[in-house]
């Protein structure tokens, strides 16, 4: 059975003080998570030969979780991904949002889900449960959004993570998470030599200021048809418009529109033998590669963070659905209930 702890992980600027809390299970996988933009700081699992590193992008201390941080392990809203010029409409009210991100919005605005204290109880062995209200108008958004999600470290070598929200007030809402992965263990090197497989035969294609066309195109005969595992590396430079766009890729895939559970991905790095399957209800998954990694950022146990060092597998609804009817939903109204599930499944070969 998993079992649960705790440690004080430093104060903010202005003396709240964030606290660590730790799932470990029979295996000795780990998960760690803060208070803090429910941020997973440290996620533990074994290579083939048993030894357990760290798979995760982060910070040692909670400092540089509270610099400009490229989300590293957070939890992403109120709305994942970008909407176009910062604005939608709503029955006929346009709502206006920062434009944080080449005059587009990105992940919720300046201080998105990634910078607001969650409140986090245990709710089990091995299960984290963290609550968050968004009030009406915070970052532009209508509603008062209550928000809730769950942290599950199975004795299987999962990190399930379900999603719910409630609002008083029509809104918008498209909730993912953010962790970097490097499946080398404690970040040796680059994740080119990483195997993806993205079981998705559309993506959605970006203008120039990575916000969708409103076209999902075949992947068959691009460089974004991973069917089959392919090396991250084999064509990140290949020169194709969408990679220019995005310096790499930074895109979603499409899959089935059904609540069902589906296979969305699986990446296997071939030193280490790890493997990291993800599953989930969503309508699609983001896949970025750390295109905007410069080796500016000193990360945990020392180590820079360069140009293709970490990528996410980020389940949602597709960028700029709100501005997008041909797009599914991401509309919540009273009385409905957001729900979506991801399990992110570890093991090796």
């Amino acid at each position: 059975m998993a079992t649960n702890s705790t440690r004080p992980f430093g104060k903010t600027a202005d003396g709240q003080p964030v606290t660590e809390y730790t799932l470990t299970n029979k295996n000795g996988v780990s998960l760690s998570v803060i208070n803090y933009g429910g941020i997973i700081t440290r996620l533990v699992t074994p290579d083939r030969s048993g030894v357990q590193e760290d798979i995760v992008l982060g910070y040692d201390s909670l400092a540089g979780y509270l610099k400009t941080t490229p989300y590293f392990g957070a939890i992403v809203g109120r709305y994942g991904n970008r909407i176009a010029n910062g604005k939608f409409t709503l029955d006929g009210q346009t709502y206006s949002l920062a434009q944080n991100n080449n005059g587009q919005h990105l992940h919720g605005g300046v201080k998105g889900f990634d910078k607001v204290f969650w409140n986090i109880q245990e709710a089990g062995r091995g299960k984290l449960k963290l609550t968050y209200l968004s009030k009406d108008m915070e970052e532009g958004y209508p509603g008062n959004l209550n928000v809730e999600v769950t942290y599950e470290l199975t004795d299987d070598n999962e990190l399930k993570i379900a999603y719910t929200a409630t609002t008083d007030k029509k809104t918008v809402v498209n909730l993912t998470h953010h962790s970097y992965f490097n499946l080398t263990g404690n970040v040796k090197r680059d994740i080119l030599d990483h195997e993806a497989a993205l079981y998705s035969d559309k993506f959605v294609p970006v203008t120039k200021v990575l916000i969708p066309t409103g076209e999902l195109k075949d992947v068959a005969g691009t460089p974004f048809d991973f069917r089959k595992a392919t090396a991250i590396g084999l064509r990140t430079n290949d020169k194709d418009q969408q990679l220019e766009f995005a310096g790499g890729y930074d895109h979603c895939w499409v899959l089935s529109s059904s609540d069902s559970i589906k296979h969305a991905a699986t990446v296997y790095e071939p030193a280490s033998g790890r493997v990291l399957d993800v599953y989930t209800t969503e309508p699609g998954i983001q896949f970025y590669c750390g295109n905007f990694l410069d080796g500016s950022i000193t990360g945990k146990r020392g180590v820079v963070y360069k140009h293709r060092f970490g990528f996410c597998l980020e389940t949602e609804h597709f960028p700029d659905s709100p501005n997008q009817k041909s797009f599914p939903s991401t509309e919540l109204k009273p009385g409905e209930v957001y729900k979506t599930y991801t399990t992110y499944k570890f093991s090796v070969r």
